[in-house]
């Protein structure tokens, strides 16, 4: 569970489009890393959501910048809870008139970046 620090901000994107086992792929890649190095590993990265976790990375930065006066070259990725947001559930033609259920997942990311002293 998340514990609130002071020294914490944090930045949270509710409906991240992919599985939560797909998306907790890359969220172990970053945790525990400097910032500026995790941005590096999002921005190289070959998956999916590594585009949408390094805009939501940019937006925690920001947060402890500016909301909490917090200095960007201490910072670290201290924290990130990934959880399940909803299912859209569309259905696909199948043969002989039948038809087959579709889940498209949508997943939940907290990212939260702390300073080190």
């Amino acid at each position: 569970m998340l514990k609130r620090e002071e020294n914490m901000a944090m930045a949270t994107a509710t409906a991240i489009k992919g599985s939560v086992q797909k998306i907790n792929l890359v969220c172990k890649l970053i945790t525990r890393m400097k910032v500026d190095q995790a941005l590096l590993q999002l921005q190289f990265s070959n998956k999916r959501s590594a585009k949408e976790l390094s805009v939501l990375l940019n937006s925690a930065i920001a947060n402890a910048e500016n909301n909490h006066g917090m200095d960007i070259d201490n910072l670290y990725v201290s924290e990130i809870l990934v959880g399940k947001a909803f299912n859209l559930k569309r259905f696909s033609p199948r043969a002989r008139g039948r038809s087959s259920k579709l889940n498209k997942p949508f997943t939940r990311v907290t990212i939260c970046v702390s300073e080190k002293e």
